[in-house]
């Protein structure tokens, strides 16, 4: 059986490692924090836990209105093609 992941989870170690450099950027740049790369993760991991989930969710449900709206407009297409 398939192992189910969350979806914060589903991000590659080269994403991940990414995503970690950024945020020692942003701490440097915009704050003029020094963070090393446990930090980052410690951020990074909050961050995903906190506001990923959320975020993987808005997506889906967008994706799924987009898939509806399409939808309808085939079934009015269809009825379109209907000869009386």
């Amino acid at each position: 059986m398939a192992e189910i992941r969350r979806s914060w989870e589903r991000l590659s170690n080269e994403e991940l490692n990414i995503l970690k450099e950024e945020f020692i950027i942003f701490f440097d740049k915009e704050r003029g924090e020094k963070i090393g790369i446990i930090a980052a993760e410690e951020i990074l991991k909050h961050f995903l836990k906190s506001v990923g989930v959320k975020l993987y969710n808005r997506g889906i449900y967008d994706a799924k209105k987009v898939i509806e709206n399409r939808y309808n407009e085939l079934q009015f297409d269809l009825d379109d093609l209907i000869d009386f």
